[in-house]
């Protein structure tokens, strides 16, 4: 019975779509953000974002990505001062010959399996949680309380050219309406 309780206390439901393959092909459009909402990547002047060292990293990192998945492009973007928008292509996956791992440095993804939407984002949140505590211990950024991002994502599959083109310009647009944002906290 205390399990049952335990179960659905923290049980949260999924945003993901339960028959969806988020390996195949296509594009999606991602929101990631900062546990708490907290302002650490960065501030916005003007109706742009002006990175700091942490946004910069950010920046790199998620650019970084291709390394590691040689089956996605990188698409529009923007870091915010406590979230990041992205949209992420899925090109044709081929599996890796015996031996040859298609993600180094990314441990636990079995070779030869197509990562999914959310192997790609896991391995953002923990590459950038990872450089973030090295500059917090070495160039004291800012700390963080428990975690740098959320535990989830938001995630939506981009199905049609005209969705692109809107999703496109809301990235585009994030900065200069960031004073509608309603669940930023400042440092």
């Amino acid at each position: 019975m205390a399990n049952n309780q335990f179960y659905k206390k923290n049980h949260r439901r999924s945003i993901r779509l339960k028959e969806y393959d988020y390996t195949q092909q296509g594009l999606y459009f991602i929101t990631i953000c900062i546990q708490n909402n907290i302002c650490l990547l960065g501030n916005i002047s003007d109706g742009k974002m002006k990175l700091n060292r942490a946004g910069e990293m950010i920046e790199g990192q998620w650019l970084g990505l291709t390394d590691h998945f040689k089956h996605i492009i990188i698409k529009e973007f923007v870091v915010m001062p406590n979230h990041f928008h992205a949209i992420i292509e899925f090109t044709q996956y081929r599996s890796a010959p015996c031996g040859y791992s298609l993600m180094p440095g990314i441990e636990g993804q079995p070779q030869g399996i197509a990562p999914t939407v959310g192997d790609v984002v896991g391995a953002f949140k923990s590459l950038s949680t990872n450089e973030y505590i090295q500059q917090v211990k070495q160039n004291n950024w800012v700390r963080f309380s428990k975690r740098l991002w959320q535990r989830n994502y938001y995630e939506h599959i981009i199905r049609n050219e005209d969705s692109h083109l809107l999703i496109s310009q809301y990235i585009q647009d994030n900065p200069m309406k960031w004073q509608e944002d309603k669940y930023w906290v400042p440092l």
